[in-house]
């Protein structure tokens, strides 16, 4: 599987000639299905292979699990974190929260193997809230998106360990061991 970060809260998860992707702007990337975190709950999505509300979805084979944080949802915004379950490997995206969301969101995602988590200290989890909700869920992977290169250094220092920085982070199941949690920042150079 490889995971692309493409910019803001966007990435690329990639299996085969499978693709999901999150937060896509725009129309121009295309993938099997897509996971919106924010969206206007009059915006009902048009297309089947669009997800942007709370529910258990499958497509291709990848089960989704929308769960909608209601503490930062309004008439207007609903947030949506998602569990995905994808070759038996689970990802948590927690999209654009700018707090801890409460313990039952938390506990549908349960420990999963690579955490999407939001560290920018203006508009969202600040690197300290975001590195003690990274030790609560236990990822073993965790990829910080939403950030500026001072908070996901500072993300990295409230973790307690280096970074690695790739382009892209290409694994296999048998990689993710969460005893050794790696950090993974992908699209900028340290």
């Amino acid at each position: 599987m490889v995971i692309t970060y493409l910019g803001e809260g966007c990435f690329r998860l990639q299996s085969g000639e499978t693709s999901l992707l999150v937060d896509p702007s725009g129309n121009r990337l295309k993938a099997d299905v897509s996971l919106k975190t924010t969206v206007d709950p009059k915006d009902i999505p048009g297309t089947a292979d669009v997800v942007a509300f709370a529910g258990e979805y499958e497509v291709k084979g990848i089960e989704i699990e929308g769960i909608q944080i209601m503490d930062e949802s309004t008439p207007k915004l609903a947030k949506t974190a998602y569990k995905i379950i994808w070759e038996g490997i689970v990802i948590g995206v927690l999209g654009s929260i700018s707090n801890a969301p409460d313990a039952k969101v938390l506990e549908k995602i349960g420990e999963p193997d690579i955490l999407i988590i939001p560290v920018e200290e203006d508009h969202f989890l600040e690197p300290e809230a975001a590195g003690a909700l990274t030790r609560q869920l236990e990822p073993a992977v965790v990829i910080p998106s939403l950030y500026n290169d001072k908070s996901a250094k500072a993300f990295a220092k409230e973790l307690g360990q280096p970074a690695t920085v790739e382009d892209r982070f290409t694994f296999k199941k048998k990689d993710l061991t969460p005893e050794a949690m790696k950090l993974v920042i992908l699209g900028i150079k340290a």
